[in-house]
């Protein structure tokens, strides 16, 4: 898998974000104003886009939140989602950031508390889906 970083929010991420979200997933409000702040990574499997993330720094949260996470679906069960997960907080690591959170849906977060991470507060829906607040110390 290559590994892409952009600065702004690059067509292969849109292309998997609506795959994914919408329309697996029915979302309606999948970009939203965080796009513009935010580094984006994207994995390839050759040139093909399979997977991606958005980073950014929240001052409301006081740390990193890495969001938008998809993997299109014949890429899922294939580690592709943890090796996204470990590229962006490698990326948060080189910004000199330790702690990240995330969103997750509620559905997911058994994925996430196998990657490290553990939930901070109650079930908040966004969109009409459940989702909790989890976060990870780096080293």
């Amino acid at each position: 898998m290559e590994v892409k970083i952009f600065e702004k929010l690059p067509e292969e991420a849109k292309m998997i974000r609506t795959k994914v979200f919408m329309e697996e997933q029915g979302f309606e409000n999948e970009f939203d104003e965080k796009d513009s702040i935010s580094i984006h990574i994207v994995l390839f499997d050759l040139s093909k886009p399979v997977a991606t993330c958005r980073i950014y720094y929240s001052k409301e949260r006081q740390c990193y939140v890495i969001g938008r996470i998809a993997v299109l679906k014949d890429y899922r069960g294939l580690n592709v989602g943890s090796k996204l997960l470990n590229e962006a907080e490698k990326e948060i690591l080189d910004r000199n950031g330790s702690i990240v959170e995330l969103s997750a849906q509620v559905r997911a977060s058994v994925f996430y508390e196998k990657n490290g991470y553990y939930s901070l507060d109650d079930i908040h829906v966004d969109e009409g889906c459940p989702h909790v607040w989890m976060r990870k110390e780096l080293k």
